[in-house]
């Protein structure tokens, strides 16, 4: 079976082409393949692997690098659509592309660069989901005796944004790894959560970093970028358009308070090749190599 990787500000993204669905429904890749693949040091190395199912319209069936699945992704949708432009099943026209977290459109907004109707924000502790219930902004989150002050969001997976200032502490390697892994996993997130670190610069630009739920800091988050757009405007600290500097690059953000959150970036090709049957047998993947064979 061949892949393509390609990325949208430096989160990278393993695409497998199987529009028949031949590999069975959504969420039917096997964890352990999964992991395997977004492996750095002895796969092809990913944030995710992407499978682009059409039984009749396009479904992204996504996986974080752990295996585990999750609700959408705003870099990797992006990634989609030029993955099939670049097979020449796409034109230059907007798209409705189904994820778990339901239709999401697309739209061109230049050369390789396209604009995500991301959705309406949730604002309430059951829906992000955290524990308790009310307002997810300006929630409180006990840790290890520690009271952090941060605001819940989902953008059809969780979030949790916390202000760099807020809790004193530096933009640096230390509060990423520390705080975002054991936040990830706080008892007060039933699903687990991303949490998003972030620097006011001024009223329409911010710096972000963050710590994704199964897989670690990344480059860039889409969805987390769409959070950070809805907390900072919520709470006076920015504007509703906001450009975010993340590591892997910059993205552009537009919230329409009480509606909709659009995000705007880039995604591109990085290279493609072939996963055979040796590599699934040196990892002990054997039972996979029919299953991966099929795919088209």
């Amino acid at each position: 079976m061949r892949f393509r990787k390609y990325h949208g500000a430096g989160n990278d993204f393993v695409m497998l082409t199987d529009l028949g669905g031949s590999l069975g429904p959504p969420g039917a890749l096997p964890r352990d393949l999964v992991a395997a693949l977004c492996d750095r040091h002895t796969g092809v190395g990913a944030d995710g692997v992407i499978r682009v199912l059409r039984p009749d319209s396009y479904r992204m069936d996504y996986y974080n690098a752990d295996g585990g699945e999750a609700e959408m992704c705003g870099n990797g949708i992006r990634c989609l659509v030029l993955h099939e432009q670049d097979a020449g099943r796409l034109d230059d026209a907007d798209l409705i592309v189904q994820t778990r977290a339901g239709p999401v459109m697309v739209r061109p907004a230049g050369v390789a660069r396209y604009t995500v109707d991301m959705g309406a924000p949730r604002l309430q502790k059951e829906d992000v989901p955290m524990k308790g219930s009310g307002s997810s902004l300006r929630a409180e989150v006990n840790l290890d005796g520690e009271t952090l002050v941060g605001s819940g969001v989902s953008m059809g997976n969780p979030h949790f944004v916390l202000f760099t200032d807020e809790i004193g502490r530096a933009l640096d390697d230390d509060l990423i790894h520390g705080l975002g892994s054991r936040l990830e996993v706080h008892p007060d997130f039933p699903a687990k959560t991303n949490v998003e670190f972030v620097e006011i610069v001024n009223a329409t630009r911010v710096r972000m970093r963050v710590w994704e739920r199964g897989i670690g800091e990344t480059l860039a988050c889409g969805s987390g970028i769409c959070a950070i757009a809805v907390v900072s405007a919520s709470l006076e600290r920015t504007g509703p358009h906001l450009w975010v500097e993340m590591p892997g690059g910059e993205l552009e953000v537009e919230w329409e308070p009480g509606g909709h959150v659009w995000l705007t970036g880039p995604a591109e090709h990085v290279f493609e090749g072939e996963i055979d049957r040796a590599w699934l047998e040196a990892r002990g993947l054997t039972e996979h190599a029919d299953l991966v064979g099929e795919a088209i």
